[in-house]
């Protein structure tokens, strides 16, 4: 198995107000019900795309597994929500 290639986010992408900078395996719980998913449960962040508007695949400690969520739908949790903090304070 090869490994993941990262890839920079483009020159002229502007990220949304509100977006979250998540990256993959970060941890998050979901704000909203999803379909299976009960608000609150916990996942982690399987895959991180998007130039202008970024989004997320996630799989929840249930097991269910959802795409094209972003900050409408998860909050940062743990380690993950402590960073962002850190680096919006910074700002």
């Amino acid at each position: 198995m090869e490994p993941v290639t990262f890839w920079k986010p483009h020159a002229l992408a502007k990220p949304h107000a509100d977006q979250l900078e998540l990256s993959m395996g970060d941890r998050v719980t979901s704000t909203i019900e999803l379909d299976g998913v009960p608000v609150g449960t916990a996942g982690r962040v399987i895959l991180a795309n998007g130039f202008n508007w970024q989004r997320y695949r996630v799989l929840f400690a249930n097991g269910a597994e959802h795409g094209d969520l972003d900050h409408r739908s998860l909050a940062p949790a743990g380690k993950t929500a402590k960073r962002l903090a850190k680096a919006a304070a910074k700002r």
